[in-house]
C-alpha cells in the first residue's frame, strides 16, 4: 500500500504538537506546584550553547504548520521573531500550526510532490522537492525540537516519561 505524502507528514506532526502541548501544560502545572515563575521554565536550556524551551516549542510549530506554509509558497525560511515569552504565547503559536495541519488536504499534498521547495535562511539555501524537504528536513527538525522540549523539562526536575513524549498515539480501533 503506497503511503501518501499527507499520511507521512502530517499524522506525525499532529502528534508532535500534541505532545509539546502537553508539555507546557505539565510546565504550567509544575511552576505552580514550586512557586516557580514560568520563565523558570521559559528560558530553560540544556546547554549555554542550546536555545531555549521557548525557542524549541517555537521551532516545533515552525516546523509543522510553518512547513506547510512554506511549501504553498515555494520558500521556507525560519521565523526569526522571538518566541513568545508565556506559556499562553505558546499554546498560541502551537495552535495555529495544528490549524494549518487540520486544513491541508491529501490532494493538496500529493499535488506538490515533485514540486520545487527551497530553505533559505539569509543568504544559505537549500533546494529540495516538496516532499523531501518535508520528510528529510522539517520531519527531523520538529522530533528534535520536541524532543529537545522535553528535555529541558526533564531536566529542570518535572516527573515526565516517555508517555508525555510520545503523546496521542494512533492505536487500532
Amino acid at each position: 500500500m503506497p503511503l501518501s505524502l499527507h499520511a507521512a507528514f502530517v499524522p506525525g506532526a499532529l502528534q508532535m504538537l500534541g505532545t509539546t502541548h502537553g508539555l507546557i501544560n505539565k510546565a504550567e502545572a509544575w511552576c505552580g506546584e514550586q512557586g516557580s515563575e514560568a520563565s523558570a521554565l521559559i528560558g530553560a536550556c540544556l546547554h549555554d550553547q542550546m536555545l531555549p524551551f521557548a525557542y524549541q516549542v517555537k521551532s516545533v510549530a515552525d516546523h509543522t504548520g510553518g512547513a506547510i506554509e512554506g511549501l504553498r509558497a515555494g520558500v521556507f525560511s525560519p521565523a526569526m521573531e522571538a518566541p513568545p515569552q508565556d506559556f499562553a504565547g505558546l499554546r498560541a503559536k502551537l495552535d495555529a500550526a495544528v490549524a494549518t495541519l487540520e486544513a491541508v488536504t491529501e490532494d493538496e499534498l500529493e499535488a506538490k510532490i515533485g514540486a520545487p521547495m527551497l530553505f533559505q535562511m539569509r543568504d544559505f539555501k537549500m533546494p529540495f522537492t516538496a516532499e523531501n524537504f518535508l520528510l528529510s528536513f522539517s520531519q527531523p527538525n520538529f522530533y528534535f525540537h520536541a524532543a529537545t522540549a522535553y528535555d529541558i523539562l526533564r531536566m529542570k526536575g518535572l516527573s515526565i516519561g516517555k508517555r508525555d513524549f510520545l503523546g496521542r498515539m494512533r492505536l487500532a480501533s
